[in-house]
């Protein structure tokens, strides 16, 4: 079975755009959430969210192109042309037939969507932009990121929810594998933080009022956030033939469903996705050190992490550095994954667990190592990285120091 790699990352985030930035602030323990104002009827009405802030698509594209893209799918572009610069990698028309892109968004062109049911029915014009649908189509951002970047190989878009930027990564890594391709622009993107987006969340009740606290006492819930992050996978014999630089190796995948509750997490459908990615890796559990958790802040969702951590790793749970990052950039949803993805890879090159904001108390429930507050030099083989979506749908994958 081929060796994957990682070669090259790009990022759009509410932290940073750009891998330099977004490093210094997600190990300096930056959190970008703030609060977003909306003008609705004569009233504002606020939400605490993690906007990305200041990003010019103009930069990263023909500026007569910006407005066939939605925010999500700018987004992506934008990831896609940093991760494919950092990674120094040509596409010959060779290599560009043999290089696919597979992106996980949860919700696609949100912003498409909102602006256009406004025109239609609170403006009440009569018509709607006429690339409302190619702009609003939940794989335009893969389809875009391939016109951009001249890819000509399978390129398609994975949904399932919060779980699709790591179903997607993880699907890439498969066909690399398999020897269907030997190069993948993957990752995720997501934009969703709209007016009626937010009052869908506000419905659940799942909503915290102010900030984000995976694992704490007194946790309140989750804090939407959006960005893209995007990852360049190929063959290690390609790799170093070139003499790319490593980040680290993707060694291995895992993936289960619940089949049980839309809303509510098992346990035990989260243990075996991560005990699937071990296995996959040919890892022993004792060889973890690190976990990026999927720690949204809600209650039953960090409770069910940490026991299915329990499950899988016995007494070695204590031993791990676990990072929750949605505490420093929201929950960016179908891109949630590709951003704690590049968390995870950064903390794996850089031997640094980064921090669990906003943990002032522990909670009985959640009774491991989260990292709190200050993120913590140490050595890092090995890690995972965890996303747990509605509908049951588990996924975890792992990343190791090339060897």
């Amino acid at each position: 079975m081929r060796r994957i790699v990682i070669t090259g990352l790009g990022v759009v985030s509410p932290i940073g755009q750009g891998m330099p930035t977004f490093e210094q602030n997600l190990f300096g323990g930056v959190c970008g959430i703030e609060k977003l104002s909306f003008d609705h009827r004569g009233e504002t009405i606020t939400f605490p969210a993690a906007p990305v802030k200041d990003f010019n698509p103009d930069q990263w594209m023909d500026p007569k192109k910006v407005p066939l893209l939605d925010r999500f799918a700018q987004f992506a572009v934008a990831a896609a042309r940093q991760a494919i610069t950092e990674a120094g990698l040509t596409l010959t028309p060779a290599l560009a037939e043999r290089t696919g892109v597979i992106l996980g968004t949860g919700v696609g062109g949100q912003n498409t969507v909102e602006e256009s049911y406004n025109r239609l029915l609170v403006a009440g014009a009569t018509r709607v932009h006429p690339f409302t649908i190619p702009r609003l189509m939940i794989n335009a951002a893969a389809s875009q990121i391939s016109m951009e970047l001249g890819v000509q190989g399978p390129s398609f878009t994975v949904a399932s929810a919060c779980a699709s930027a790591i179903h997607a990564m993880g699907t890439a890594l498969a066909l690399l594998r398999s020897g269907l391709i030997d190069v993948a622009v993957t990752g995720g993107a997501e934009s969703s933080l709209t007016f009626g987006t937010l009052k869908g969340w506000e419905a659940l009740r799942v909503m915290a009022p102010d900030l984000c606290r995976p694992f704490a006492e007194g946790r309140a819930g989750m804090v939407l956030g959006e960005g893209a992050g995007i990852l360049i996978l190929e063959t290690l014999e390609a790799a170093q033939a070139r003499g790319a630089r490593i980040y680290s190796e993707f060694a291995g995948f895992g993936m289960s469903a619940d089949a049980k509750d839309l809303t509510t997490p098992d346990v035990n459908g989260a243990s075996r996705a991560v005990m699937n990615a071990i296995n996959d890796a040919g890892w022993t559990t004792d060889s973890v050190n690190h976990i990026n958790a999927h720690g949204t802040g809600t209650r039953i969702n960090d409770a069910t992490e940490t026991a299915a951590l329990k499950q899988v790793f016995g007494d070695h749970a204590r031993q791990l550095a676990i990072s929750a990052s949605k505490s420093q950039f929201g929950h960016a949803l179908g891109a949630a994954g590709a951003l704690e993805m590049l968390a995870t890879v950064l903390a794996v090159y850089k031997d640094c667990a980064p921090p669990t904001l906003n943990f002032k108390a522990g909670d009985p429930d959640c009774d491991l190592d989260y990292v709190p507050d200050v993120s913590r030099k140490m050595t890092i083989n090995r890690a995972l990285n965890n996303s747990f979506a509605f509908g049951g749908l588990n996924a975890s994958v792992a990343v190791q120091k090339l060897r």
